[in-house]
């Protein structure tokens, strides 16, 4: 995220970290933490390479010693926020990412990663609150601009959600990430073509990545006719409001009771069905990759 250790020994560290050659990386920072092992930047860039490895325990370790050495190290507590996150430990998040800001309160990324734990609880509008903090700070952030999209999707503000999408495509079209929340935005808005092209990029970017492969197999299958013809009335119904949503499910509930467990069935059987089909064709009949 652009932190910079003053020491001439780790130049070489962030050079194979900025080609995501992370082992190596890891090889020489611990060389430079022999030649220097008081220094809590060096300590914090080996948790940061640990982050990168995906390596929790190793990076919460790495951290504690570089703040045990400086309590206000940023770095560390760049990571230890992350780690939380990756972790999906929101309580800890919290609360460590509001020490974190006090150190550094001009570091957009714990905005964009408070917005994210608030839309996982469906508390839209104070996610765009966080998202709007983040871009002031980082105005052209194409994944924030996407992750806001996707909120002013899930508030339902549909004309908001697409502009920002057009925003956030000039400069971020070659970035995974800002592909995954345009395409959950526009599959909030019912524009399940559009999303399979965001995820099947995002996908052709990170092959490996387990999360955009699932993302795109669903909007495959979100595509596919069969399954079109049940989620064709979502793009109408998320436009309502809560009150308006509930009033139509206990009306439709009430007068037409079996004609709604005979589309929720057949809803059921359509997914089971278009699931198996888009396995066939990205798959073959052989087992999916893991």
């Amino acid at each position: 995220m652009g932190y910079e250790s003053s020491g001439y020994g780790l130049a070489a560290v962030h050079e194979l970290m900025g080609m995501k050659r992370y082992k190596e990386a890891l090889a020489e920072a611990e060389q430079v933490l022999r030649a220097d092992p008081e220094d809590p930047d060096i300590y914090a860039v080996i948790a940061q390479i640990q982050l990168y490895l995906g390596d929790y325990n190793k990076a919460m370790h790495w951290a504690g010693e570089a703040l045990q050495r400086d309590p206000e190290q940023q770095l560390a507590w760049f990571v230890r926020v992350n780690v939380y996150y990756d972790t999906q430990d929101y309580k800890a998040l919290i609360e460590a990412v509001a020490e974190a800001m006090r150190i550094d309160p001009y570091e957009p990324h714990y905005y964009f990663l408070k917005a994210n734990v608030l839309n996982k609880r469906a508390k839209y509008k104070e996610a765009k609150e966080e998202l709007l903090q983040a871009l002031e700070l980082s105005p052209e952030n194409a994944v924030y601009l996407a992750t806001l999209s996707y909120t002013e999707a899930l508030l339902g503000n549909m004309a908001e959600s697409v502009s920002l999408d057009r925003q956030a495509v000039q400069t971020g079209v070659e970035n995974e990430y800002v592909l995954l929340y345009l395409g959950w935005a526009a599959g909030h808005r019912g524009d399940y073509k559009l999303k399979e092209t965001y995820m099947r990029n995002a996908v052709r970017l990170d092959p490996d990545d387990k999360q955009l492969r699932d993302e795109f197999l669903e909007s495959l299958q979100q595509t596919n006719k069969l399954l079109g013809i049940f989620l064709w009335p979502t793009k109408y119904i998320r436009r309502l409001k809560r009150w308006q949503l509930l009033a139509v499910w206990i009306v439709a509930w009430v007068v037409f009771r079996p004609l709604v467990l005979l589309l929720l069935l057949l809803y059921i059987i359509a997914n089971v069905v278009t699931k198996a089909i888009v396995h066939v064709q990205v798959y073959g009949w052989q087992r999916r990759r893991k």
